[in-house]
């Protein structure tokens, strides 16, 4: 197992120094899902949920996530991202949106936590705005499909 970078030679937090890397192309693809009622998926399919466009604001709310994602998370570094996608998918058995973030830099550290918490925000959003129809939403399987580039080189999940 590698050492744990974010703690100093005393254990005490810090923040990996990235100095010396050599910027290179950085990608991450994180994926996961919110299930809810068919009605609840039925209404944002139609685009009638009363706070309008679900799936347009959960777009640019995961990409804005993206884009700060150093502001929320305490040890992460402002990654210059040079792109932020979101891409959902309605499914209905069981009834859910999939939810898909690939983001991208060139860098000398990696934009997985970028897209992790595009597809955090963006699930969380969609629940913002269908919770007056449905409260017992869930937030599920969020996680890392691949990244590529860096150090470490790639890494496939599932």
């Amino acid at each position: 197992m590698d050492p744990l970078t974010h703690f100093d030679e005393a254990g005490r937090a810090h923040m990996v120094d990235v100095t010396e890397k050599t910027p290179t192309l950085r990608t991450a693809v994180a994926a996961g899902e919110i299930h809810m009622d068919a009605p609840t998926l039925q209404r944002i399919r139609e685009g009638t949920a009363a706070k309008g466009d679900v799936l347009a604001v959960a777009q640019v709310a995961g990409i804005q996530a993206a884009k700060h994602c150093w502001e929320m998370i305490p040890l992460c570094h402002q990654v210059p991202l040079t792109g932020a996608d979101l891409r959902f998918s309605l499914e209905d058995d069981p009834p859910r949106v999939e939810i898909r973030a690939e983001v991208t830099c060139t860098w000398g550290t990696g934009v997985e936590m970028e897209a992790l918490t595009a597809v955090s925000v963006a699930a969380l959003t969609i629940y913002d705005m269908c919770k007056a129809m449905q409260r017992g939403m869930r937030i599920e399987h969020i996680r890392l499909l691949s990244k590529e580039g860096g150090r470490s080189g790639s890494y496939k999940g599932v």
